[in-house]
């Protein structure tokens, strides 16, 4: 078992570590034999190429995508979770429908709605109020707005599992709660967020690290929505892609007097950007991981 575990342990460590050495490696000395495990030149080349050409010198860049990531999981976390109790607590006509509806939109691909939202974004109208009043629709198609729409209605980044994450928990509480609060003259609203959603915190540590982490790292959404947004992981994958081999290498040669660059230091360059992108969220699981672990029985995942 012991060797077992040591084998997964070093499947999983193993392209750690050897990147690590690629990324503090003096471009010059990338392909040395003796810089396989160890930097045979410890340079931080790759570290500033990030901050002067993916970041453009502006670090601002790193601090808007954590702030896009932040406030789209505070609308997930807020939505999702009145979502979840009203489907949990509630009881409405068409409840197992609606239920029914979130489990399919987490089941079907997302490409699948690509077309339909695109256009319902490209010419968005309410009730053909727009038309009414200003004679045309609007083009929300790469403006910040549309994708804080898809996280109002629902339709953000894995936003249906965490409608059920938080079903699974509050169906999991003792009514009694509801009823004690009932008889004290508390109302529906005044429960939920005095009551219900304060025993959540658990649950809801759990929804928010989770959408943090794939709002961060979304590229999907962002790419068709909001093309032209600061969010660092599409700035990566349209600095990185195969075609701008050249260049890259060319930038590096310049910026850093160097005669000439291998065929390892585009790929060191990327990996450098791809760490500077893991940063903020190895820091998080650094300072939540504990409570998570914790949490996870409870958050309904396995209820």
């Amino acid at each position: 078992m012991a060797s077992l575990i040591v084998g997964i342990c070093f499947a999983i460590l193993y392209p750690i570590l050897t990147l690590l050495p690629m990324v503090f490696t003096d471009l010059r000395e990338l392909g040395a034999p003796d810089s396989i495990w160890l930097p045979s030149k410890f340079g931080v080349n790759s570290i500033e190429f990030v901050f002067r050409s993916v970041l453009r010198g502006e670090p601002s860049i790193l601090l808007k995508s954590i702030g896009y990531a932040l406030s789209i999981c505070a609308i997930q976390v807020f939505m999702s979770a009145m979502a979840g109790y009203a489907l949990a607590r509630t009881n409405f006509w068409g409840k197992n429908i609606i239920f029914f509806l979130v489990i399919f939109v987490f089941l079907v691909p997302r490409q699948s709605f690509l077309i339909t939202q695109y256009l319902h974004f490209k010419h968005f109208d309410v009730l053909g109020l727009f038309k009414l009043f200003t004679g045309g629709d609007i083009d929300l198609i790469n403006q910040p707005i549309t994708l804080y729409l898809l996280a109002i209605f629902g339709f953000s980044v894995n936003q249906s599992l965490f409608v059920f994450i938080f079903r699974q928990f509050f169906l999991g509480l003792p009514q009694e709660i509801e009823e004690a609060s009932f008889i004290d003259g508390a109302g529906f609203y005044k429960t939920y967020f005095r009551i219900m959603l304060p025993n959540a915190l658990p649950t809801i540590l759990t929804v928010a690290v989770l959408s943090f982490v794939w709002a961060y790292g979304d590229t999907y959404y962002t790419n068709y929505f909001h093309t032209d947004g600061p969010y660092f992981g599409v700035i990566i994958d349209k600095t990185f892609k195969d075609a701008n081999n050249w260049y890259i290498n060319n930038q590096a040669r310049q910026w850093f007097d160097t005669a000439d660059t291998n065929e390892l230091a585009f790929e060191a360059l990327k990996q450098a950007s791809i760490i500077t992108f893991l940063t903020p969220l190895l820091l998080i699981y650094f300072m939540v991981q504990r409570k998570i672990v914790e949490n996870l029985d409870r958050a309904g995942i396995v209820g």
